[in-house]
């Protein structure tokens, strides 16, 4: 088997050609570099969408991981070697194997700079991990390790310094198109459009990689910070341009695309954008014939929450199959059913004194429900794939800005009257459930 997946191992990095070369092959004859650089084409072939390539990745991480440990200290005084080890670091390797080899080496100060920056952003100590790289200067590193250490640098500098970050992410793309690294520069750089309000930049790195990366394994990923974006910038990316982007998707991707800003849009009180991609999922669901989606249903009911009558809105979640829902959805199915019942359930006592502080215990338990439900099941859409460029270790995507809190009613002469005061509650309740709640 071992000989099988060196065969294997050497085809792929294009340095076997012929089948009695392959019979003869042995992984302990590679080179360090040898084995990074054709675990580096596989990482990029699933890049590209080869998904049957997973599992050749994990056979050549478990390979790597086992000749570095056993290379020789002087095979690392090869600068090739030196810097295939750092890459299998950044590109999902075992830190303690890159640990282990760098602590018995003799290195000048630019590669004991470089190699503490490695260690410490595997270690999720981003502060330690740009201090180091302070001292290297990227220009002048070779071409093999600089796009590695630039994706690096730049996801660390995405919060403080997010312009310096764009240009580092620009200068990977340019020297490593159609690569993982490509991938992960382009996707990290469509949160930092989105933590800076830049629409212009959102819009145009989609397209791109709606176009060339929609089907690598992060592209969930990209699906999150896409319907984070679509939402907070909504007023100045404008639909047209937003279908324009997700019109390219396939169309079972651009239906959920759909509602999921159907449903961040909701849960942000934005109902007109809600409604919006409701109806372009709901449309795109009758053009392949299939029936409604309860999802559908649901989005569009809390987008017209504030126009459409109470009555006629809970007839509506009435009737929506709670059992085709996920668990997050349930939840706020539930809680909206709860806060439209109390107002179409006819008033205890009509002429009973209004309590003189409303208690906001179960809105803000249920709001707390759906919450949790949602982000539970949002973490749970956004597989990782084990092995595949480690995420830098503070998150890319800034919250969204806060929805600005909706005007109070307009008070009434008449605050006697029980069931007035009832619906003025009721509608603060849905307006916390639906301000509350994160995407």
């Amino acid at each position: 088997m071992r000989r099988r997946l060196s065969c294997l191992l050497l085809l792929w990095s294009g340095s076997c050609l012929t089948f009695p070369a392959l019979a003869v092959a042995s992984n302990e004859g590679l080179q360090p570099y040898q084995l990074v650089r054709s675990l580096q084409l596989v990482q990029d072939r699933i890049a590209g969408g080869d998904h049957a390539a997973l599992p050749m990745q994990g056979k050549l991480l478990e390979l790597t991981d086992a000749r570095l440990r056993k290379v020789a200290t002087e095979d690392f005084r090869e600068p090739r070697n030196f810097r295939a080890l750092l890459v299998y670091g950044m590109s999902g390797g075992n830190p303690a194997t890159l640990h282990n080899a760098i602590s018995q080496l003799q290195l000048d100060e630019r590669d004991k700079a470089l190699a503490a920056g490695v260690i410490a952003y595997l270690e999720g100590d981003p502060g330690a991990a740009l201090n180091a790289f302070a001292h290297v200067e990227l220009d002048a590193l070779p071409e093999d390790i600089f796009t590695f250490v630039a994706l690096v640098k730049g996801s660390l500098l995405a919060r403080e310094a997010p312009e310096a970050a764009l240009a580092l992410l620009d200068q990977v793309r340019l020297l490593a198109p159609g690569t993982l690294v490509e991938e992960a520069a382009l996707r990290r750089s469509i949160a930092i459009a989105v933590t800076t309000s830049n629409a212009d930049r959102f819009a145009r790195a989609s397209t791109q990689y709606v176009a060339r990366f929609l089907h690598s394994p992060y592209a969930s990923q990209f699906a999150d910070t896409f319907v984070t974006g679509a939402v907070a910038l909504d007023g100045a990316i404008g639909r047209d341009g937003l279908v324009d982007i997700v019109s390219m998707m396939d169309a079972e991707r651009e239906r959920v695309i759909w509602l999921r800003i159907a449903r961040s849009a909701a849960i942000d009180g934005l109902s007109d954008l809600s409604a919006f991609a409701a109806a372009r999922a709901k449309a795109d669901a009758g053009e392949s014939g299939g029936s409604d989606d309860p999802r559908t249903l649901l989005y569009s009911g809390l987008s017209s929450i504030a126009g459409e009558p109470v009555k006629e809105l809970a007839e509506k979640l009435g009737k929506i199959d709670r059992n085709r829902l996920s668990p997050g959805d349930r939840m706020l199915l539930d809680a909206a059913r709860a806060v439209t019942s109390e107002v179409v359930a006819p008033p205890s006592g009509i002429f009973a004194p209004a309590p003189a502080q409303e208690p906001e215990a179960p809105a803000k338990a249920a709001s707390k429900q759906v919450v949790e439900a949602v982000s539970a099941e949002d973490a749970e859409d956004l597989p990782l794939v084990e092995g595949i460029m480690p995420e830098p270790a503070q998150s890319d995507v800034a919250p969204a800005p806060p929805v600005a809190a909706k005007p109070a009613l307009p008070e009434k002469p008449d605050e006697t009257d029980e069931t007035i005061a009832n619906m003025r509650r009721t509608i603060d309740r849905i307006d916390q459930l639906l301000g509350s709640a994160p995407l």
